[in-house]
């Protein structure tokens, strides 16, 4: 299966308070690594050294300090649309977190909505 459809199949299978998702690349033919890591740029693909899998991809789903769901999916695509051919495993998956803000000044009841809200 192409790249964008694992990845999409992994996404699908989360559940929806999913918040972090952490993910190892693989490329099948290791003589594209160059022109992997040229598309794989737009998404932070951070690199292994002397490892079996070749990239570990982060994905936030509604905040945080990783490449967003879409991005991924579309960089895979790009991979695909190449013909470079991987594989994709899950590493980590968090789920529950919720976005922490300035709340000074705010009444309780607001900073219990706001964690009410982003917890869906």
């Amino acid at each position: 299966m192409a790249l964008a459809g694992t990845f999409r199949e992994i996404v699908d299978s989360l559940p929806d308070d999913w918040t972090d998702l952490e993910l190892d690349l693989r490329l099948l033919d290791e003589s594209r690594y160059i022109d992997a890591a040229s598309f794989l740029v737009t998404c932070n693909a951070q690199p292994y050294s002397k490892h079996d899998w070749h990239f570990r991809l982060l994905v936030a789903h509604r905040f945080g300090h990783a490449a967003a769901a879409p991005t991924v999916h579309g960089t895979l695509k790009l991979l695909d649309d190449a013909s470079i051919p991987g594989e994709l495993a899950v590493r980590q998956v968090r789920h529950g977190r919720v976005e922490v803000t300035q709340m000074w000044g705010r009444p309780q009841s607001m900073r219990e909505e706001f964690r009410r809200i982003r917890a869906q």
